[in-house]
């Protein structure tokens, strides 16, 4: 009973294997890369990110002020880093501008050190990695390629596709791996590297992939939530995330829709003088741990102040914290704090830290990168191991009819 259903198992494992194989390759070549997405940036335009720990950083309101002076905009927020000798990210928004600039500050001297508006060669190549690892490169073609849909929502549907289906190769060759005899289940743990090319190919292929199995599935599994509408309700019901869009809601009622008609006077929506030392000192004394802080400033009268404070460590957890500041008096008007979820909400709202490696810090990241790597190299060794099969079953047919040949002679 076994043997067919294996025979079966392994069908749907070489033929999804098959047909996904170069997308995959491409995939997750990209996301292998894009892993260090952050720690690449960082490290060949370092002169954005980080400054020389020579003097006394001025206080944020000194910078602010001292940024007001030099540039033309609204300052609607800023990042700040809990690691010494980094720049301080200003987001400035221009009227008329959808997204605010972020300008890269040096907290020792206030000089803008440079802006986010014209890309660098490394911010150029990260920006084909992600759009390879998403899209397949087919939002960068100008001409549309099908008329029903965008090229960037061809390449989405795609990459989807190919990563169900690796999805499936994922589970199939879980059960594929199990040894037929319990007792050589050792073998399935290691690769003969004093063997012919071809069991040394096929070990790597098995071995690899159950060493790196967890990293896989967790990949496959969260990959599609950006291809597929239907996949992303489904992840968001399953982890109790779900929030119907706005056109699902029912309406106001009659009075809250002539309150909302009601024009509201200027004199009820006072401005406040915000101070950035005093907002980031009331955020630190509520969310007491080291970690990289994000304040986001009201750009209308009466509108609070946004909090977002992020861990940071070799095995820091993914998820940051949120707070609502009072304008007035930077009372904490509301917290949301990750670690207070439900685990079954951390889990759903860790879907991007989850795909990408991020849900403990530098640790998972690593342990993604090999698994990534592995990944790419699973449709090349599962492709040779395919081919091997081809030519073993070949030969002895072609041995046959040669000997029959040779007796009718």
């Amino acid at each position: 009973m076994w043997k067919p259903i294996r025979k079966f198992l392994n069908d749907i494992h070489l033929y999804a294997g098959l047909i996904s194989g170069l997308i995959v390759i491409a995939v997750c070549l990209s996301g292998t890369i894009y892993v260090y997405n952050t720690e690449i940036r960082e490290f060949f335009d370092s002169e954005r990110y980080f400054v020389e720990k020579q003097g006394v950083p001025q206080s944020l309101d000194a910078l602010k002020s001292n940024l007001e002076a030099q540039v033309e905009g609204q300052i609607v927020g800023v990042n700040v880093f809990q690691q010494e000798g980094r720049t301080v990210q200003f987001s400035v928004k221009k009227e008329g501008q959808e997204r605010p600039a972020t300008l890269y500050v040096n907290p020792i001297t206030g000089a803008v050190i440079a802006d986010n508006v014209e890309k660098t060669s490394t911010e150029e190549f990260m920006g084909y990695m992600f759009s390879l690892h998403r899209w397949l490169l087919l939002d960068k073609i100008e001409e549309p390629i099908m008329e029903s849909m965008t090229n960037q929502e061809l390449g989405r549907f795609i990459n989807g596709v190919a990563t169900l289906l690796f999805l499936l190769g994922v589970i199939t060759g879980m059960v594929i791996w199990v040894p037929q005899k319990a007792k050589n289940w050792k073998q399935g743990l290691r690769v003969k590297w004093d063997a012919n090319w071809k069991r040394v190919n096929h070990d790597l292929h098995n071995t690899l992939a159950f060493y790196s199995l967890g990293a896989l599935f967790i990949m496959a599994v969260t990959g599609p939530f950006w291809s597929y509408q239907w996949y992303k309700t489904g992840w968001q019901k399953t982890w109790d995330i779900y929030q119907a869009p706005k056109e699902e809601k029912k309406g106001p009622t009659q009075e809250q829709a002539k309150k909302e008609e009601a024009p509201v006077e200027e004199a009820t929506l006072p401005t406040y003088e915000l101070s950035l030392d005093e907002i980031l000192l009331a955020a630190n004394k509520t969310l007491n741990y080291e970690g990289n802080v994000r304040i986001t400033l009201p750009e209308k009268p009466g509108s609070d102040i946004a909090i977002s404070k992020s861990r940071t460590g070799f095995f820091a957890r993914a998820g940051a914290d949120q707070l609502k500041l009072n304008p007035e008096n930077l009372e904490v008007k509301e917290a949301n704090l990750f670690g207070d979820l439900p685990v079954r909400q951390q889990i759903g709202r860790s879907v991007k830290a989850l795909h990408t490696g991020e849900i403990f810090g530098q640790f998972t990241k690593f342990l993604w990168f090999v698994g990534c790597l592995i990944a790419t190299s699973l449709p090349i060794t599962g492709t040779l191991i395919w081919l091997n099969k081809k030519k073993k079953k070949k030969a002895p047919s072609d041995k046959k009819t040669a000997q029959a040949v040779a007796e009718v002679a």
